[in-house]
């Protein structure tokens, strides 16, 4: 069996800001592939906390791809949405990012998969902030994803939901009040991987 290899693109969700690399949601899933019985490479990881649908894509214009990768993801929007950026601006980038994911995927839309944006109203840091309107904004954003990922044939996975739902649990969340911990990833890549064959 060839291994096979894996691109996730994104932001801080994507690296696993404030936990350690490999309980970051991209080598979760691996782990869980393995078991499985899929041989994959450790994951390949374009991504950076802060960036936002253009930044991500500046930084894929300088960075050297393979030919082709078996599975890519894509997770991004948060930083637009936390910048007052609107979802009509974020749907073009969102719609470009998503094409050039399936053509990192050699135009197989099946290996190529979109994890809905987490909502950072809930969390302990936005303490004091309309977290109403950020889940509002959030589900707009979302709703982008969503649409355009079944516009295209992409595998849209609603990881939101339950972040809502944990997000307020410390068991849940990094040591910045933010970010999600380990146990919340977990979550991510076994969503991820019952996708996966």
């Amino acid at each position: 069996m060839p291994t096979r290899s894996f691109l996730a693109l994104g932001d801080s969700y994507t690296i696993g800001e404030q936990v350690p690399l490999f309980e970051s949601f991209p080598y979760r899933l691996v782990q869980m592939l393995r078991q499985k019985g899929l041989s994959y490479w450790a994951p390949e990881i374009l991504a950076k906390t802060g960036w936002t649908t253009d930044e991500l894509s500046a930084a894929m214009d300088l960075y050297y791809f393979l030919p082709e990768y078996d599975l890519v993801t894509l997770l991004i929007g948060v930083n637009n949405q936390y910048r007052g950026r609107t979802a009509e601006n974020f749907d073009p980038e969102f719609n470009h990012l998503l094409d050039r994911a399936i053509q990192y995927a050699g135009g197989k839309k099946e290996n190529v998969f979109v994890l809905s944006i987490p909502d950072w109203g809930i969390t302990p840091f936005a303490a004091g902030r309309d977290e109403q309107k950020i889940a509002e904004e959030i589900n707009a954003y979302n709703t982008v994803c969503q649409s355009r990922s079944a516009e295209k044939g992409i595998c849209f996975i609603d990881i939101t939901a339950s972040q809502r739902q944990d997000g307020r649990k410390a068991e849940f969340l990094a040591p910045d009040g933010l970010h999600p911990s380990a146990l919340e990833y977990i979550k991510w890549a076994r969503a991820l991987a019952a996708k996966i064959s």
